[in-house]
């Protein structure tokens, strides 16, 4: 299951489309010409078949694991991306810039020969992360940004955070080094919905820390509520967010429809269609404040379907195809490059990557199961078929 698209219909509807996508397109395929292809069938008649070239994009919210899950999972990201900010929620964390570097350095140990791909490190922030540590992740050039973990909001968060403030003078570090602040948004209070609780952490937490330290750059990570698109769009001063592929994808029924579906249950949970329009709204707008994030997070299968399963969708090995495809159910092909691959770099400046990809308008089947180590994953939609594909 999961949604198809595809545009059909007679002749004359089809070069109407046709039309109107050309004129669409014009300014974008003025600066690089190979940005958007359209090829029709020999009928003329039934389908429409495009293949979209882009400059190669970046993951700016990845979970690569650590040991054989590392080595299994990693080929599927630098297929797609050149590079990915690595989220450092380990066991134990990485809190320190000697722990990232050396990460950094399994990545690079565990990456197959042949494929470039850059890991943009990060640290954990804790209630004692000092300031000299954000000193020395700066001058790493390696560690790209820190990240909040409220405590007990996700996996592996159990050393995160308790209370922000703890943290001031780490972050006025930050704020003036230009170190990047991530954050998972939402409280941990257990009297608070869990549908409610990144509206919650906007007002509660991410409005005081804004008003505070107006020149903290943050990226308000895997949005997931119309009230954080608002938020983020109309936020004075360097805020941005990273929004998932499932999250445009998807509205909150998925995960019960036929029964409980584990491997649709991630951290922030799905919400409401409305919370998934305003989504595809914010990222096909044109704002350079939204880019991409997969929050692609795998989980041995045992552990998803499970009498207390674990929170994480498996999108890394067909990212940009469940991206593609929920561009182009919102009629916003144009719009995936820049989303993809522009305004991340814009925001960490960063260059753009220079290789491009390619993808087409081809319906292909997702493996059910992919090997973890010395175990099996399920990938969001396994089994299932998509109608992109990259080349």
């Amino acid at each position: 299951m999961g949604p198809h698209s595809g545009y059909r219909g007679n002749a004359w509807a089809v070069a109407t489309l046709l039309t109107a996508v050309k004129w669409r397109h014009q300014n974008s395929c003025r600066t690089n010409p190979h940005l958007f292809s359209l090829k029709l069938n020999p009928d003329m008649t039934d389908t429409l078949t495009d293949s979209l070239t882009i400059t190669r994009p970046d993951d700016w919210h990845l979970h690569l694991r650590d040991g054989v899950a590392l080595a299994s999972v990693l080929p599927h990201s630098a297929r797609q991306f050149g590079r990915a900010i690595v989220m450092p929620n380990l066991k134990p964390p990485v809190t320190t810039t000697a722990q990232a570097a050396a990460y950094r350095d399994r990545i690079l140990a565990a990456l197959p020969s042949g494929l470039a791909f850059e890991p943009l490190m990060t640290l954990y922030l804790t209630n004692n992360t000092p300031p000299d540590e954000i000193r020395r992740a700066k001058d790493s050039g390696f560690i790209h940004a820190v990240k909040l973990y409220p405590a007990g909001a996700t996996t592996n968060s159990d050393a995160g955070v308790t209370d922000l403030t703890k943290c001031y003078k780490t972050l006025e570090t930050m704020q003036q080094l230009g170190m990047p602040f991530l954050v998972h948004g939402e409280v941990t209070d257990p009297a608070i919905d869990i549908f409610d609780r990144e509206a919650v952490f906007i007002d509660r937490v991410m409005q005081p820390l804004r008003r505070d330290m107006p020149e903290l750059k943050v990226v308000f990570e895997h949005i997931t509520t119309k009230d954080a698109a608002q938020y983020v769009e109309s936020a004075q001063g360097p805020v941005a967010a990273t929004v998932t592929a499932h999250h445009l994808l998807y509205n909150r029924n998925e995960i019960f429809k036929g029964g409980i579906r584990p491997h649709y249950y991630c951290l922030p949970v799905l919400k409401r269609e409305e919370h998934r329009q305003a989504l595809v709204r914010a990222v096909t707008s044109g704002s350079t404040r939204f880019f991409l994030g997969t929050d692609s997070a795998p989980h041995p299968k045992g552990l998803k379907e499970h009498a207390c399963g674990c929170a994480g969708c498996y999108t890394a090995l067909h990212a940009m195809e469940l991206y593609a495809q929920a561009f182009d159910q919102a009629g916003a092909l144009d719009q995936l490059e820049a989303f993809a691959s522009f305004n991340g770099p814009a925001f960490y400046n960063l260059p753009r990557n220079q290789g491009t990809i390619t993808l087409k308008r081809q319906t292909w089947t997702l493996p059910v199961e992919l090997p973890l180590g010395d175990t099996t994953l399920v990938p969001l939609n396994g089994g299932e078929t998509i109608d992109w594909q990259m080349a």
